[in-house]
């Protein structure tokens, strides 16, 4: 007698989920998934533009894009630079067995965390509201290319700017750059 009570319990729990399923499904069949382009503005949706990359290296324009991206260009040769520069750091670590590899390991700490300071930067200098920058860090200094905003860069601009720069890293206001692209 136990065992049929158990299996009545089963059964019953098993046909509620089923007809839970089958109203759930009904549900979601009546709704229609509204449509991209209803949803955006028809400018934040990505166009069919494409890019190319020349024989040379440098970018043709294909549908009309404008391909002389400036930050583009800084972002991609920085890149490889780095990128050669790690390579060769790691060829030395692999083959120079008689010194010690403090040096290299500091050089490469010193380049991943130039890496992720430049990103920062250039993170929050767009979440402030501007179109597009790039920093690069040196020796000397920190130098940020920022797009011109409408009317230009004002004090105010430079202002913002070097206080994100400054609470980035440890560069002073008299190490900062700012260039504006236009």
């Amino acid at each position: 007698m136990k065992t049929w009570k158990k299996n009545l319990v089963a059964a019953a729990v098993l046909v509620t989920v089923c007809a839970g399923i089958y109203v759930n499904w009904l549900y979601t069949e009546a709704q229609t998934t509204a449509d991209l382009a209803d949803t955006l503005d028809g400018e934040k949706i990505l166009s069919q533009d494409m890019l190319v990359m020349s024989d040379d290296g440098g970018l043709l324009e294909t549908n009309g894009t404008t391909v002389n991206d400036y930050f583009a260009a800084v972002r991609l040769s920085r890149q490889e630079a780095r990128d050669s520069a790690v390579g060769l750091l790691q060829e030395a670590m692999a083959y120079d067995t008689n010194t010690d590899s403090a040096a290299t390991n500091q050089q490469l700490e010193t380049l991943v965390q130039t890496a992720l300071c430049e990103a920062q930067i250039e993170s929050l200098i767009i979440a402030k509201g501007y179109t597009d920058c790039v920093a690069y860090i040196s020796d000397k200094g920190i130098s940020v290319a920022v797009a011109t905003p409408e009317g230009g860069l004002v004090d105010a601009d430079i202002a913002v700017i070097a206080d994100i720069v400054m609470t980035q890293s440890d560069y002073t206001m008299e190490d900062i750059y700012v260039v504006e692209v236009q």
